[in-house]
């Protein structure tokens, strides 16, 4: 099956849609990588979702407004991801949507809300899709995240030792050598937060860790920000811009506005590597494979490898033939790959939930939908082309 996964994460800056031809064969799940493109979100609409985000009030109405836009965004881009990677012959849509409010109090996940309404990427389209992803697990008792857990651990499956994957966009979350799976805190939310605040919008992100590299780590403020309670919760447990976002930095930061804002920069990237690399010290990995926007950032990532102490070697995606930038698309078509063939997509140990689920809401096609026969118990490794081990 010829599948589009479309994600945009808690950064809310773009829209990855990656294709890829996904079959079954045993107990194994064969996945071709057939490409990426991605698609910034326009300014306005991009204005518009920041300032309906939390802690920001908003109306049902700016929601309503948002959600169709950016439903309308998902649809150009995978009716473009289908002309330009598929040719034309892509079979499904897995939407994951954009995130714009994980309900969590004192622990637990009472609900979530991404928007993107699939309609519009049915009708431009003409596929059916597969959205709404999280709910269920929720519903079922889980966090509702990292559902990537159940990807990583089929990719990972037979992999020396014990390798641990890591995912670094807006909030960084791990897969651990035992399936646990949970959000650690931060990977670029408040790296992002400030940079736009210390340079009044004038930039958007820390382009290459560039002002990290040129700034010096506070250990006063680094010691503020790892008070955050959050920390040390047990697994497993998410987390979101519902808790990191800029007024929680602004307060951080009282009484350390003296700081140049390469050397707040230079902290926050350092919060980021140790917060991780406490949490994959803890679960006992002896190999990270990261991936996200954050691999593209060498001073976090030159951070986090002296956090670790180079005893346990930090690899990308890119290595194993997942390209980083498009490892969390690549998993939401698999995601949806499995909810079409009648299949669980998450795992209880990961998430937490009772049990496992097949995820999602389908939306019909153009030639409607056909209601999916379960294939036995599934595949539970999954093989990138080219990439067998």
């Amino acid at each position: 099956m010829r599948v589009i996964g479309l994600m945009s994460g808690t950064s809310y800056d773009a829209i990855d849609a990656a294709a890829a031809d996904l079959t079954i064969d045993g107990d194994r799940l064969l996945l071709s990588p057939l490409g990426l493109i991605t698609r910034g979100y326009d300014e306005a609409l991009r204005t518009a979702l920041g300032a309906a985000l939390p802690p920001a009030a908003t109306t049902l109405a700016d929601v309503c407004r948002i959600d169709t836009r950016i439903g309308q965004a998902f649809a150009a881009a995978a009716a473009e991801a289908d002309r330009e990677l598929c040719d034309g012959r892509a079979e499904l849509v897995a939407s994951h949507g954009q995130t714009v409010y994980h309900w969590v109090e004192d622990g637990q996940v009472h609900g979530t809300l991404q928007i993107g309404q699939p309609a519009w990427i049915a009708e431009r389209t003409g596929l059916p899709v597969v959205a709404d992803f999280r709910p269920r697990d929720i519903a079922a008792g889980g966090q509702g995240a990292p559902l990537v857990s159940i990807v990583d651990r089929m990719w990972l499956r037979g992999r020396p030792g014990a390798p641990a994957a890591l995912n670094l966009g807006g909030i960084a979350n791990i897969t651990a050598p035992d399936g646990t799976a949970f959000d650690t805190g931060p990977a670029n939310a408040l790296i992002d937060a400030a940079v736009r605040e210390l340079t009044r919008e004038r930039l958007a992100y820390d382009l290459d860790g560039e002002m990290a590299a040129r700034g010096t780590v506070d250990e006063g403020l680094l010691t503020v920000l790892l008070g955050e309670p959050y920390y040390a919760r047990p697994a497993p447990k998410t987390t979101g811009k519902e808790l990191f976002h800029l007024p929680y930095l602004r307060a951080a930061l009282t009484g350390y506005e003296a700081l140049a804002p390469q050397d707040v920069v230079a902290t926050l990237t350092r919060l980021t590597a140790r917060t991780v690399a406490d949490a994959i010290r803890a679960v006992d990995a002896s190999e990270v494979i990261a991936s996200g926007g954050g691999t593209r950032n060498p001073t976090l990532m030159a951070f986090l490898r002296t956090e670790l102490g180079g005893g346990i070697p930090v690899r990308t995606s890119d290595e194993l033939g997942l390209p980083s930038a498009a490892k969390e698309a690549y998993a939401f078509a698999v995601l949806g790959f499995l909810t079409a063939h009648g299949l669980p997509g998450t795992v209880p140990q990961s998430t937490g939930a009772r049990h496992a689920s097949v995820l999602g809401s389908i939306t019909p096609g153009r030639a409607g939908v056909r209601v999916p026969t379960p294939v036995g118990g599934g595949p539970v490794r999954l093989v990138v082309d080219g990439h067998e081990r």
